[in-house]
C-alpha cells in the first residue's frame, strides 16, 4: 500500500534537498494533451543533479511514496498522468538538460535526459553529425522520456526506434541505487543489458537521468515527394520498389488518406494539398542521399519506375527546401486537425507490412455495425505503424457516439491482435492501454514483467499504475 505525498513527507524531504527544488505542481504537469485527463499530485521535483534524483527516489522509497515521472508532457496514453490513488510526487528532470560530452569521431553523444529532443538534434548539428529521431513534438518533448516510451517518429524505417538510437545509460533504480551504465560501446556482452530493460518501461522500473546516443554522418541531399497511388497495396509494393532501386536511402515512407486533408480544411488550417482533387490515397516519401547522386534525378526515377508499374498515378517533388517543408507541414498538422475533429477512438497500431491493406479494407465494414462514422488513416507504412482513427460525421460531435467508444475500439484492436498486429505501437501503454496489454499480452511475457517489476521495484513505487495494473 503507498501513501500519499502529504505535507509531512515533502517537509522530510525537503530537508535534504538544495533549496528550490520542491515546489507545487504546475497545470502543465498535471493535464495531458488531448485533454482526458487531469492527475493530482502532492509536490514537483526538479533536482539538478543525478545525486538529487537518487535522494528523492531513496526518499520516496523509505516512506513507500509513488513516484510519476514527467518529461516533456507530449505522451498521449496517459504515463505521465496518475488521476487516482494517494497522491504521487511528480519527478521532473527539466532542470538536468545538460551535454556531458560529444565525440564525433565516434558519432556518440552524451547528454542528460531533460534536454529538449530539438536541442539534442542541434548538438549533434554542430559538430556535424544528425541525431535521427525525429518527431512532431520535438520542440517540447525530452530525450529521457523519449527512451521511456522507446519513441518511433518519421525516420524509423531507416534508423530505428529510439532503442535503436542509444548505446548506454544513466538511471535511478527504483531503491536509490544508480545504475552507471553511459557506454559509448558497440559491443558489450558482459551480462544483461539493463538499457533494453529500462527503454520503453515508461518510468515503472527507474528514471533515466542521462544516454550515450548514436549519431550518424548528415546525409549530403535530401528530396521530398508527394506522390498519389491508387492503394495502400499499391504503396506497399512502391515501398518494394524504393528499396530495391534506393536501398539505404529512405528515411520516410508515410501513408496519408484524403481524410486527413479534408480535415485540415474542415478545421480551418491553411494548407493545401498540390493536387486538385486530391486523391484517395497519397505517399510522403523522403530520400537521404550521399554525395555524387543528384537528388531530384533519383526520385524522378522511383517515380518513373512506379507510374511504369501502375503503383503511382501523380506526383509532386519538391524542388527546395521549403517545398520539402511545405509538404511536411502537411502531415505533421494532420494530428492537430485531428484533434480539432475530436476522435470518437484513437488507434495507434502497427501490423505485419502484407496485412495492411486487408485491414484497412476491413476495418470500416466492421465499425459501420456500430454506427456511422469517418476514418481517418495515416502513419508510417515504412514500418507498420497506422494511426487509424474514428471520427463521428461532419457536423457531429464525438460525444454522441461515447456509448458505443469502447467498443469500436475493441473491434478495432482484436481485428489488429488477430493479424498478428500490436495495438500499442509507438506511444506505450502508460495508463490507457493497461486493460488492452492485459487482454493481448502473451501470458508468458506478462509472467516475466511481472516478475521483473516485483524484483526492481517491490513497494509499487515507480510510475503506479502504469503499463501493468496493480
Amino acid at each position: 500500500m503507498l501513501n500519499p505525498c502529504d505535507p509531512a513527507f515533502v517537509s522530510s524531504l525537503a530537508a535534504v534537498l538544495p533549496e528550490g527544488t520542491l515546489s507545487a505542481p504546475e497545470p502543465r504537469h498535471l493535464e495531458e494533451p488531448r485533454g482526458r485527463w487531469t492527475g493530482h499530485a502532492g509536490v514537483l521535483a526538479r533536482p539538478r543533479t543525478t545525486g538529487e534524483v537518487a535522494a528523492v527516489v531513496r526518499a520516496c522509497a523509505a516512506a513507500r511514496v509513488g513516484i510519476v515521472p514527467v518529461s516533456g508532457g507530449t505522451g498521449l496514453v496517459g504515463g505521465q498522468i496518475m488521476v487516482t490513488g494517494p497522491a504521487p510526487l511528480l519527478l521532473s528532470l527539466e532542470r538536468m538538460a545538460a551535454l556531458r560530452g560529444v565525440w564525433p569521431e565516434e558519432n556518440t553523444m552524451v547528454v542528460e535526459a531533460g534536454m529538449v529532443l530539438a536541442d539534442v538534434q542541434a548538438e549533434a548539428a554542430k559538430v556535424g553529425r544528425l541525431f535521427p529521431l525525429s518527431l512532431a513534438s520535438e520542440g517540447s518533448c525530452r530525450i529521457g522520456g523519449n527512451l521511456a516510451a522507446n519513441a518511433g517518429g518519421t525516420s524509423v524505417l531507416r534508423y530505428g526506434n529510439a532503442r535503436d538510437l542509444c548505446l548506454g545509460l544513466e538511471a535511478v533504480l527504483p531503491d536509490g541505487t544508480v545504475y552507471g551504465g553511459l557506454t559509448r560501446l558497440r559491443k558489450d556482452n558482459a551480462g544483461y543489458d539493463l538499457r533494453h530493460l529500462l527503454i520503453g518501461s515508461e518510468g515503472t522500473l527507474g528514471v533515466i537521468t542521462a544516454a550515450s546516443l548514436k549519431l550518424f554522418p548528415q546525409p549530403a541531399a535530401r528530396v521530398v515527394g508527394l506522390l498519389a497511388v491508387p492503394s495502400p497495396a499499391a504503396a506497399l509494393a512502391l515501398l518494394a520498389r524504393c528499396g530495391e532501386r534506393a536501398a539505404g536511402m529512405v528515411s520516410a515512407f508515410e501513408l496519408i488518406h484524403r481524410a486527413g486533408f479534408d480535415f485540415l480544411e474542415e478545421t480551418g488550417f491553411d494548407l493545401r494539398a498540390p493536387f486538385s482533387p486530391v486523391p484517395e490515397w497519397l505517399v510522403l516519401l523522403e530520400l537521404e542521399l550521399p554525395s555524387g547522386l543528384e537528388p531530384e534525378v533519383v526520385m524522378a526515377g522511383l517515380y518513373e519506375a512506379g507510374a511504369e508499374a501502375g503503383l503511382v498515378t501523380d506526383g509532386v517533388i519538391a524542388t527546395s527546401e521549403a517545398q520539402a517543408a511545405a509538404i511536411w507541414a502537411l502531415r505533421e498538422t494532420i494530428p492537430l486537425a485531428n484533434r480539432k475533429v475530436g476522435a470518437v477512438s484513437s488507434h495507434d497500431i502497427s501490423l505485419p507490412l502484407s496485412a495492411i491493406p486487408g485491414f484497412i479494407d476491413t476495418a470500416p465494414r466492421e465499425i459501420a455495425r456500430l454506427g456511422a462514422f469517418r476514418v481517418n488513416c495515416f502513419g508510417h507504412l515504412g514500418d507498420g505503424n497506422l494511426h487509424w482513427n474514428v471520427f463521428p460525421l461532419r457536423g457531429h460531435a464525438k460525444g454522441e457516439h461515447d456509448g458505443v467508444r469502447d467498443e469500436v475500439k475493441r473491434v478495432v484492436h482484436d481485428l489488429v491482435h488477430g493479424l498478428g498486429g500490436s495495438v500499442a505501437a509507438e506511444h506505450g501503454v502508460g495508463r490507457l492501454k493497461v486493460a488492452d496489454l492485459a487482454r493481448y499480452g502473451d501470458p508468458g511475457k506478462l509472467l516475466a514483467m511481472r516478475a521483473i517489476k516485483a524484483a526492481l521495484d517491490p513497494a509499487g513505487i515507480m510510475n503506479p499504475g502504469a503499463v501493468l495494473a496493480g
